[in-house]
């Protein structure tokens, strides 16, 4: 049996690997395939990181189109072209934030996932998963390892779980940090009203936020994306990543190839 310690270096190597496979802010195709991953790892038990994925690859365009208008909205500042430069610079210190959260979260999913397909079931697990997540594992690698899929309902409380605890810990104190350090009223404005469309969602829809720093709407979109993933299908909300355009045809001719290739590249010594 395997010591609380031991337990922990393995933690720690996971760990360091998701960092590593997660890769920069701006490498969403890598770190796409690593949240697709963990879902077909999972036999596409664990939803949230199909999910993950959606929201990191619909976020190129959301970020492209807020520094364009960015850059439109600057020209009010014309006559003062320092200050403009700061405004400029600001939004881009702001998306960088809010990046950064996408790849922080994939970090914690990709750790947390693989720790506990390890030693999920040892006794000592629960000094370093958080209990609601502990539990919520366990169904996922269960249901796994018997070949029967989790229900619907299921994996609804399994991605509660997450979303939750990824919220309170991850999501929740980074964007409310950068929220109140970004000093542009208008832009900020703007930023916190995105309507969101996921490549799964049925015409016409789109998931309207109004303060996107309020923890409460967030979570309240969140089920809410599930919830029209689990109507639509999962078949169809897994295919529909190919719509954004971003990830290689490499990856949609044989996903389990691609991801154990670019793997290999992102791990193997420099």
């Amino acid at each position: 049996m395997t010591t609380l310690a031991q337990k922990q270096r393995d933690y720690d190597s996971l760990h360091a690997e998701a960092v590593r496979l997660a890769g920069t802010t701006t490498q969403l195709s890598q770190r796409a395939a690593t949240y697709h991953h963990i879902y077909e790892d999972s036999g596409r038990n664990h939803i949230f990181p199909l999910i993950a994925a959606h929201g990191a690859l619909w976020a190129r365009g959301y970020f492209a189109f807020g520094m364009t208008l960015g850059e439109l909205f600057s020209w009010q500042y014309v006559g003062q072209p320092l200050r403009r430069q700061q405004k400029l610079a600001a939004l881009v210190d702001f998306a960088e934030a809010f990046r950064e959260v996408n790849r922080r979260v994939c970090v914690q999913i990709y750790t947390l996932y693989h720790f506990t397909k390890l030693h999920g079931d040892h006794p000592d697990a629960g000094q370093l998963v958080r209990p609601e997540l502990l539990n919520a594992l366990r169904k996922v690698h269960a249901a796994n390892k018997s070949g029967q899929p989790l229900d619907d309902q299921t994996k609804r409380e399994v991605f509660e779980a997450h979303f939750l605890d990824e919220q309170e810990h991850v999501v929740g104190p980074r964007i409310e940090q950068a929220v109140s350090q970004f000093d542009w009223p208008l832009m900020k404005s703007i930023a916190l009203m995105p309507a969101v469309r996921f490549a799964y969602f049925p015409t016409g829809y789109w998931l309207q936020f109004w303060k996107f720093d309020r923890k409460e709407e967030r979570i309240a979109c969140g089920l809410k994306a599930f919830d029209i993933a689990a109507s639509v299908g999962w078949q169809y909300t897994e295919k529909a990543l190919d719509r954004y355009a971003i990830l290689s045809e490499e990856f949609f001719a044989d996903s389990l190839a691609h991801f154990d290739n670019m793997k290999q590249a992102v791990l193997s010594p420099v």
